[in-house]
């Protein structure tokens, strides 16, 4: 009888620890934390009064970054054009990378008037897309 109650007590702790063992749920999985600004102060950049600015959060180290450059260089109107492209170099800018939170780069962050960020890109771009987006949003702004 005895070796029948133990028998039981070891089914019964089998049984329990099978249960926890199902309800416990794996940890999820790793995410990058990094943020996208929504507002850009525009007199901490180049021509505020542009009515589009095009924020490119790069570093001197980053390959990536100087192709995104070489593919954004276009789109920028001067100081007194209607799209405004600006670099913010990390190694010589480092104060506007931590003031808007950049940990990821190369970052194209595109700002109204305003400053409020309307579209960003992370990482390598197809600048058919950057320019159809600035194209896009400039005849919006025409048409309202």
């Amino acid at each position: 009888m005895e070796r029948v109650l133990i028998a039981i007590a070891l089914v019964v702790v089998a049984v329990v620890v099978a249960y926890v063992l199902q309800r416990r749920k794996p940890d999820a999985p790793s995410a990058p934390k990094w943020q996208i600004p929504a507002q850009l102060d525009r007199q901490d950049f180049r021509a505020p009064q542009a009515e589009w600015l095009v924020a490119v959060f790069t570093s001197s180290t980053c390959d990536t970054c100087a192709e995104v450059m070489t593919k954004i260089m276009p789109l920028d109107g001067g100081e007194h054009g209607p799209v405004v492209v600006e670099e913010i170099e990390y190694h010589t800018q480092k104060d506007r990378h931590k003031r808007y939170g950049i940990e990821a780069i190369p970052l194209v962050v595109i700002a109204d008037r305003q400053g409020v960020v309307v579209q960003h890109y992370l990482g390598p771009i197809n600048a058919a897309d950057v320019w159809a987006e600035i194209a896009q949003l400039r005849d919006e702004t025409t048409n309202d």
